[in-house]
């Protein structure tokens, strides 16, 4: 956490000096870029005669938020320079790219045309996600904030960035199935669903690994960093035939989802290996306060 340095005091009274770290702050600003121009992009999309392809640039503009969002901090825990400016920083950008734009993206793809004679409950379902969104946002830095917290090992709730990179791969790979017919079919009506099980999880208790330990000097066997390797060259070379992608990226925050359901009931040897923490770093007490 960052420290305020002082200037010389004035009038007997020491004023704070706030310091703004410039590469992790650039990297934030990018991820806000990101959901500005997804939001521009789906409000330009001409959806009546089935085209997706704003929309798709759409989602990816959220993904890439996605990958911003995952460096800034990591960069400011690298250098040192964490900071309260940086947290809330962060957690507003967060709210554009992973609240507004997959609520609006839902809205405008699918319960708008699911509520055409009563759009009011478009809007309130949309908003759901969205409301639910910023509270997980502001618990968070409430939570980060005290002096007990467990260190940011461990999410309380489902991370909102995870819950749009869900969002959107998701919309992908529908658009990528029902290309030919121009339009999404009967799983338009699983977005939806998907939405407002996402806004449950991101106020609800269940605890996520927030994988801050992986990094350049993390630890693995042999054999996890070999499995790793023909994975990633698997998806590569099918990927132009297949496109791979757009399976793996919802299975993969899919199987996010759930592991903060089953995790509690594996072993504590399992939950290491997973999570690639050492052994005092998981909590003894999973329902312990975070």
């Amino acid at each position: 956490m960052q420290t305020s340095s002082t200037e010389p005091p004035v009038n007997g009274a020491a004023e704070p000096k706030l310091k703004i770290y410039f590469l992790p702050n650039l990297l934030t600003a990018g991820n806000l870029f990101c959901g500005f121009v997804a939001l521009t992009k789906i409000v330009e999309a001409d959806l009546s005669g089935g085209d997706f392809q704003q929309i798709k640039v759409a989602l990816i503009f959220i993904l890439v938020a996605c990958i911003f969002d995952l460096f800034d901090g990591r960069v400011a825990r690298m250098g040192g320079v964490e900071s309260p400016f940086g947290r809330e920083f962060d957690s507003l950008a967060d709210l554009i790219s992973f609240g507004a734009a997959p609520a609006f993206l839902v809205h405008r793809v699918v319960l708008r045309d699911v509520f055409v004679g009563h759009p009011e409950w478009g809007w309130f379902i949309a908003s759901i996600y969205l409301i639910c969104g910023a509270f997980r946002l502001a618990r968070f830095n409430c939570l980060a904030a005290q002096p007990d917290s467990s260190g940011g090992k461990e999410f309380l709730g489902f991370p909102i960035p995870s819950a749009a990179a869900l969002v959107a791969s998701l919309t992908l790979l529908i658009i990528e199935l029902n290309e030919k017919d121009r339009s999404l079919g009967n799983w338009k009506y699983l977005l939806a669903v998907v939405l407002v099980f996402l806004s449950a999880m991101m106020v609800s208790t269940v605890k996520y690994p927030s994988f801050k330990s992986l990094g350049l000097r993390s630890r693995s066997t042999f054999t996890k960093a070999i499995g790793t390797a023909l994975f990633l060259g698997f998806i590569l070379v099918l990927q132009e035939k297949m496109k791979i992608l757009y399976y793996v990226l919802p299975a993969f925050f899919t199987l996010y989802l759930l592991y903060g359901f089953i995790r509690p009931r594996i072993s504590r040897k399992m939950r290491r290996e997973i999570e690639e923490e050492d052994e005092d770093e998981i909590a003894p007490d999973s329902n312990s306060p975070q």
